[in-house]
């Protein structure tokens, strides 16, 4: 194994445990723990972990508060995120009743959309759109937008779903923590989150895998809530706390 790889197998670790040992990353990777030790001297000078005494720990999972606007987010990870879509869009029947939540994941969803008698709900403002655009069955919830993603949120939009019981949810998130959960930086959008789920029979998080590791300031829901659809598996126990299906292109 060449040293950049070691290192980045190191990093991975620690991403998702935060700690660990010499002897468990030796075993780990298959290597010596002398040579381990020396990866760890050699991160550690980089400022990419910290070593401490048998072992290393993380520096820190990847945080933030902030969000980038539509318009910028849909640039990003475009390809996977339309894979991600496509995929979803293949678990919609005739006889369902789906609720689509707002971001840019989710949007491609919609572009896959073929003929379809399903209902569909949306707090998403551009999902709406779509939705009409394609001649769909859609109801939009009311309440407050939220420009930065062009989305409807509120105490109107919760009371407002509480009505409803939808057989298929598909959500947005801006970060997936293993001691987290999923994460959104806004507390009004992670409430109308949290009450679609407690009222899908399925819910389906549509995530590329630029969001596994960061955690943003509110959780709406523990990973085991939810089954996650991304574009490449992440390493470490993501999979022992919920189904994840790789979408493959």
């Amino acid at each position: 194994m060449l040293t950049q790889e070691r290192y980045k197998t190191i990093l991975d670790i620690l991403s998702e445990r935060d700690a660990a040992t010499v002897t468990e990353l030796a075993d780990a990777l298959g290597i010596s723990e002398s040579t381990i030790r020396r990866d760890l001297i050699a991160l550690d000078r980089e400022g990419r972990l910290r070593k401490v005494y048998g072992g290393a720990t993380a520096i820190n999972r990847t945080e933030g508060t902030m969000e980038d606007e539509v318009k910028v987010r849909d640039k990003l990870m475009a390809h996977e995120k339309d894979l991600i879509g496509e995929y979803a869009a293949t678990l919609i029947n005739n006889d369902d009743f789906i609720y689509i939540d707002s971001g840019t994941t989710t949007s491609r969803l919609i572009d896959h959309i073929g003929v379809s008698k399903a209902i569909f709900v949306t707090n998403g403002v551009i999902h709406a759109q779509k939705l009409l655009s394609k001649g769909l069955n859609a109801y939009m919830i009311c309440g407050r937008i939220r420009p930065v993603t062009a989305s409807v949120i509120g105490s109107e939009g919760i009371s407002y779903l509480k009505r409803f019981n939808f057989t298929k949810a598909f959500i947005g998130t801006n970060g997936i923590d293993l001691t987290s959960g999923f994460t959104t930086p806004d507390s009004d959008e992670a409430m109308l989150k949290t009450k679609v789920i407690e009222k899908s029979f399925a819910v389906f998080v549509l995530a590329d895998h630029t969001k596994f590791r960061r955690v943003y300031p509110v959780t709406f829901a523990e990973l085991k809530k939810c089954c996650i659809i991304t574009d490449k598996l992440p390493y470490g126990s993501f999979s022992d706390k919920t189904i994840i299906r790789e979408v493959i292109s």
